[in-house]
């Protein structure tokens, strides 16, 4: 509420102004109640404050999503006419992906930076790929082209599930390089404080690395 202090003054006021000339009281007590009531209506009106969304705050980055979510629908939509086990299976992995990706982005806004390519070139030629590969499939092409182009186009999905899974990894990259020094650094107070000698969440991570 943009208005929510004058209005929060209002109300202080009037819990002020009752009291002192209303009712006969003095200035002080007067004026603890006014300044309650302000507290008490600035807390009140923030809790009626709306939360900024990602539509608000980064038009740009939103509309690019809601286009990669339409995008992700139409791989969705496009699974089912292909008649590969394989590529079906990668198209249903990419798919989600995919939302992965785009909820991750959702929650932390900061990480798109890395995805320009991912928005604006990746989902377009893959959805372009895999509609020009429905429709040779659907056409029965035998000629050498046609099978190649089938072959490649196995392999540039089975690929690109791959390279997304490898993008969706490299957004957490940081945050779990963040958590594993939080507790090297947790271990070590451990010690340090002589509750333990040799922490079993450290001494596991260490064993698995060997």
């Amino acid at each position: 509420m943009k208005n929510k202090e004058v209005v929060s003054a209002v109300v202080g006021a009037s819990f002020f102004a009752v009291p002192y000339l209303g009712l006969s009281i003095t200035l002080a007590p007067a004026l603890v109640i006014g300044a309650a009531a302000f507290g008490a209506s600035e807390l009140v009106l923030s809790s009626f404050k709306s939360k900024e969304t990602l539509k608000d705050t980064n038009r740009t980055l939103y509309q690019k999503i809601q286009d990669a979510r339409r995008q992700n629908k139409e791989i969705l939509s496009l699974i089912p006419k292909v008649e590969s086990g394989d590529t079906r299976k990668n198209l249903n992995e990419i798919h989600s992906t995919v939302d992965k990706i785009l909820t991750t982005i959702e929650n932390s806004p900061s990480k798109a930076n890395r995805l320009n390519n991912f928005f604006d070139y990746y989902l377009p030629v893959l959805i372009k790929i895999v509609n020009r590969y429905d429709e040779v499939e659907n056409q029965k092409l035998v000629s050498k082209e046609g099978k190649e182009f089938m072959k490649k186009a196995d392999k540039m999905i089975e690929g690109t599930n791959n390279a997304f899974e490898s993008i969706l990894s490299s957004l957490y990259q940081k945050d779990i390089m963040d958590a594993d020094a939080d507790m090297k650094v947790y271990d070590m107070m451990l010690k340090a404080d002589g509750i333990v000698d040799d922490n079993p969440i450290m001494k596991g991570s260490d064993n698995d690395e060997e």
